[in-house]
């Protein structure tokens, strides 16, 4: 199962679209994960049309239209992998362990919020991963997103996309 992680988009506050290889992995994608700050409707309306599934939830930026259609935490099961997803898991300082308490019955947890790429194995078990932003780059050198697959229940090849 190939996977697509991004997060942050801000369309089109921070670009007038994606950039091409992400609508590329996008449209080849079995599952795309999409960790909030969408900032307009027209961009969930897209990926919808364009995933094969999608499993998103909504940032601190998206407002009411975005906030109706998705939940602050999405739970997906995916190939024997439990996944959430969520915007907001706090300051970087204790995230791995606040986040291990936080979700105990996960075992991948996609967030984003900060912009900044994360990856990173709790103590029990928990893989965290925050894809960046692909149109934001903040203080980052680029701008990113992730790639993923599942084989036999485990994630493997977690890639950084920089663009």
């Amino acid at each position: 199962m190939r996977l697509v992680l991004t997060s942050d988009t801000h369309l089109p506050k921070r670009a007038r679209d994606l950039p091409p290889r992400l609508w590329a992995d996008i449209d080849t994608a079995d599952v795309v994960i999409h960790a909030g700050d969408w900032v307009d409707e027209a961009t969930l309306d897209a990926f919808e049309e364009r995933a094969s599934r999608l499993i998103a939830c909504y940032g601190n930026n998206d407002g009411a239209g975005l906030r109706s259609r998705l939940p602050e935490i999405a739970y997906a099961d995916l190939a024997g992998l439990r996944f959430a997803v969520v915007h907001e898991t706090g300051q970087s300082t204790g995230r791995t362990e606040r986040c291990a308490a936080r979700f105990p019955e996960v075992d991948v947890l996609v967030f984003g919020h900060s912009h900044i790429p994360w990856d990173t194995t709790a103590a029990n078990g928990l893989r965290l991963l925050n894809p960046g932003s692909p149109t934001d780059r903040r203080r980052q050198p680029h701008c990113t997103y992730q790639t993923a697959e599942i084989h036999d229940g485990t994630l493997t090849d977690v890639r950084l996309i920089t663009l």
